[in-house]
């Protein structure tokens, strides 16, 4: 029994906020940067930024029902709801239980993968064990982040790189091989690189409430990352790079994206950039620009299709399948 993908979905919150935009906001607080700064250091062009009153499991909803829809299946039809996610509606019950609410799933089991920008990748590995157990025959997973709610907004490192969003896939048993390789890593000797320590005590933030990056240390073991774990994948499977239609990174970064790009040998052409559009959106990154692939026409059914993870903890991970 494989598990395979049938819907897809995305969502992005009504703000849309262009370089020149944030710069203009920053420079209120005193913060200096422009669109050349941003876009020359990222690639990115302009992100979305959620209403004060929207969470993640109302991003999460509108990607649900997009990816239902395509797929052609009813919220009761689904047996388990993986939510990735870094940016919680609230610390307890899980996202993916209140989404769970929203959409009408009443059949199904639901939970939370943190993983953060790795979340997807984690959250498809999970799902697809769990189809191939035997313990579940459709499942929705969804990465969905309010992720601008912990940025610094006065550190122009950090605050310019990310942006919220949702995205979402279906999947379901099926005999046809679908997901043909996964692997996912972890090194927690990593965490000081890129985190947010505050913790909750006696009622009380406690610690620093605000993402913190060491971006040339993340940059250095994202591409190595990135690249090795795309050859294992592609190992796995006893396929070579060659044979690949798509690549999807974690859309974090141009810069990023073109090292790993270049170091597996892999034209451009055939990978999936969407960072330009809405920037880091976490664990949302890989569905959106999947999704968009999607239903701009150049994913198509029967190709294969890598995507990749890696982020804080600092935990990495890919996913190589046949759409």
């Amino acid at each position: 029994m494989y598990s395979k993908i049938i819907g897809t979905g995305s969502y992005l919150p009504n703000e849309a906020v262009t370089n020149d935009e944030l710069a203009a906001r920053l420079a209120k607080d005193g913060v200096e940067t422009s669109d050349e700064w941003i876009r020359s250091r990222t690639g990115i062009e302009q992100r979305y930024l959620a209403s004060p009153n929207q969470t993640s499991s109302d991003l999460a909803l509108f990607a649900a029902q997009n990816a239902l829809e395509m797929a052609e299946v009813l919220p009761s039809e689904i047996d388990l709801i993986i939510v990735a996610t870094t940016s919680p509606d609230m610390t307890f019950p899980s996202t993916a239980c209140l989404l769970q609410a929203k959409i009408g799933a009443d059949n199904a089991a639901a939970f939370d993968v943190q993983a953060v920008c790795s979340g997807f990748v984690y959250a498809l590995t999970t799902a697809d064990a769990m189809i191939r157990a035997g313990q579940a025959k459709k499942v929705l997973v969804v990465g969905s982040e309010v992720f601008s709610r912990m940025l610094d907004w006065k550190d122009r490192t950090s605050c310019v790189l990310f942006g919220d969003g949702a995205g979402a896939v279906v999947l379901e048993a099926s005999e046809e091989a679908g997901i043909l390789a996964s692997r996912i890593h972890s090194n927690g000797r990593l965490s000081s690189i890129l985190n947010v320590s505050s913790s909750i005590q006696g009622g009380k933030v406690v610690g620093n409430p605000f993402m913190y990056m060491d971006g040339q240390a993340v940059f250095k073991n994202a591409v190595s990352a990135l690249g090795d774990v795309a050859q294992e994948v592609l190992d796995a499977a006893n396929m070579s790079a060659e044979q690949l239609d798509w690549l999807i990174p974690h859309q974090a970064n141009l810069r990023i994206i073109a090292a790993t790009a270049k170091r597996l040998d892999f034209p451009m052409e055939k990978v999936v950039v969407t960072v330009n559009q809405h920037g880091n959106t976490s664990a949302a990154s890989v569905p959106l620009a999947f999704d968009t692939a999607v239903r701009d026409g150049r994913i198509s059914k029967g190709q294969t299709v890598l995507v990749q993870g890696v982020g804080g903890g600092f935990t990495w991970g890919a996913n190589l399948f046949r759409f």
